[in-house]
């Protein structure tokens, strides 16, 4: 790959952290999956607005979505986000403006590369990113 792809990649991830509704998707999907109108609801977005920004998030490859019956589920894909994240709070926290960018009750490295949840990422009903917490079916919300 060469410098100009790879930094489409990044720019790609990036973009799609770079609001702070798609941040809130990703800490409501941290707690499990969601369908568009349960994201609309919690939001209080339009679906249409729900819809452009999971459209983002699936171009940086951090969702995906899987059909249950009639209905679509979203589900995070990639643990390693959290270490992201964590790493992001700390440069904002030394830079004078700490904040939390995960759902609570997730660790940093939870579920990375070498995680519990590695080899579930891969699943039909994606896991929860962060070891800690069991995976969510179709539904289920912790």
């Amino acid at each position: 790959m060469n410098r100009t792809s790879a930094d489409s990649v990044a720019v790609r991830l990036f973009h799609g952290l770079a609001d702070p509704a798609r941040l809130e998707i990703v800490r409501l999907l941290g707690h499990g999956e969601r369908r568009v109108v349960d994201l609309t609801a919690e939001l209080g977005l339009a679906q249409s607005t729900v819809s452009g920004h999971l459209s983002a998030l699936r171009a940086a490859g951090l969702v995906e979505p899987h059909p249950h019956g009639r209905s679509t589920f979203y589900a995070l894909v990639r643990p390693e986000l959290w270490a992201l994240l964590a790493a992001a709070e700390d440069v904002l926290a030394a830079a004078g403006s700490p904040v939390r960018l995960r759902p609570d009750g997730v660790v940093a490295g939870a579920g990375g590369a070498h995680g519990a949840h590695a080899d579930a990422v891969g699943s039909a009903h994606r896991a929860r990113p962060d070891a800690a917490v069991p995976a969510t079916r179709p539904g289920q919300v912790h």
